[in-house]
């Protein structure tokens, strides 16, 4: 009876130190996880904060404009190639400056054909 009972906790012992081990990656694993997210919010606060006074993009308070209906929009907005974007200027120079780009052209008005 004794020698039975033996083997059965001899056969347990594995799976009971694999749950631990489990139980012990989960935890240190969530902790990363919140950890990761603390470091995150904290970075968004000071990416936003950066944003707004100009950052290592280039863009400045300045450069943004608001479109209602479609928000914030960076750069040139009668060029026809801004990205409508409050991040990247345009699709041919996304970095910018707008002044001066030699990529500029003005964007068609859907109202402005030529009529004969």
């Amino acid at each position: 009876m004794l020698r039975t009972l033996f083997v059965i906790v001899i056969g347990f012992l594995p799976s009971l130190f694999s749950l631990w081990i489990i139980r012990k990656t989960h935890l240190r694993t969530r902790l990363r996880m919140r950890q990761a997210a603390m470091n995150m919010s904290g970075m968004r606060v000071r990416q936003n904060l950066s944003q707004v006074q100009g950052d290592a993009t280039g863009i400045t308070y300045g450069e943004r404009y608001y479109l209602e209906g479609v928000g914030y929009l960076v750069g040139d907005i009668s060029c026809k190639f801004n990205a409508r974007s409050g991040y990247i200027r345009c699709a041919v120079n996304p970095n910018g400056p707008c002044q001066g780009c030699r990529h500029y052209e003005p964007k068609e008005l859907a109202g402005s054909e030529n009529r004969i």
